[in-house]
């Protein structure tokens, strides 16, 4: 590493740190003639990734892109710049462990299924776009989709969790159940 000020090739690393997102290690130098301080950033190479687009042209992938999309999808919503990173921080992460290709297909459905999460409004803008809605119906469809989904409420607990649901489920259960109906209908008997 040359010092940026004087050009001498040797420094000391005084100080090191994971950046805040922790993609990369900040490293504090001081240069060993100069004694000048500067920070350098150390992040892992990545692979480089290649989006194939609808018209089958092969393209680099460029992270500034989807980030801008998203951002767009929530112009003039709540949502913090911080819930977005993460949310691009997500969708790179699972592009670059599927291998070398990618369709722009896969990364709007990606898009797609965080931006559900994050605020519905952005994601019936990026689904018009991404999905080519033509019509009004095609919007109506989606809205009424959206109604129907089952939106958690993380703080309630649910009242019937999913291993416990019914008492055909847990045949342990079943029996017992079955003879509190019977002794019911017998009238205790």
């Amino acid at each position: 590493m040359r010092c940026p000020k004087c050009g001498f090739r040797d420094d000391k690393v005084i100080d090191s740190r994971q950046s805040r997102d922790s993609s990369s290690i900040r490293r504090r130098r001081v240069c060993l003639q100069c004694a000048y301080r500067f920070t350098t950033y150390e992040q892992i190479e990545r692979s480089d990734l290649r989006v194939i687009k609808r018209d089958r042209t092969h393209e680099p992938f460029d992270r500034r892109k989807l980030v801008n999309s998203l951002a767009k999808a929530c112009e003039k919503r709540s949502i913090s710049l911080v819930a977005l990173e993460s949310a691009v921080d997500e969708i790179v992460h699972e592009l670059e462990t599927s291998g070398r290709e990618v369709s722009s297909q896969l990364i709007g459905t990606k898009v797609l299924e965080r931006l559900r999460e994050i605020d519905e409004v952005a994601y019936l803008r990026y689904a018009s776009v991404h999905q080519r809605f033509n019509e009004v119906d095609e919007f109506v469809d989606a809205i009424q989709a959206l109604g129907r989904r089952i939106k958690p409420n993380a703080l309630q607990r649910e009242l019937f969790p999913p291993e416990m649901a019914t008492p055909e489920m847990h045949p342990a259960s079943a029996g017992t159940a079955t003879a509190k109906r019977e002794t019911e209908i017998n009238g205790g008997v």
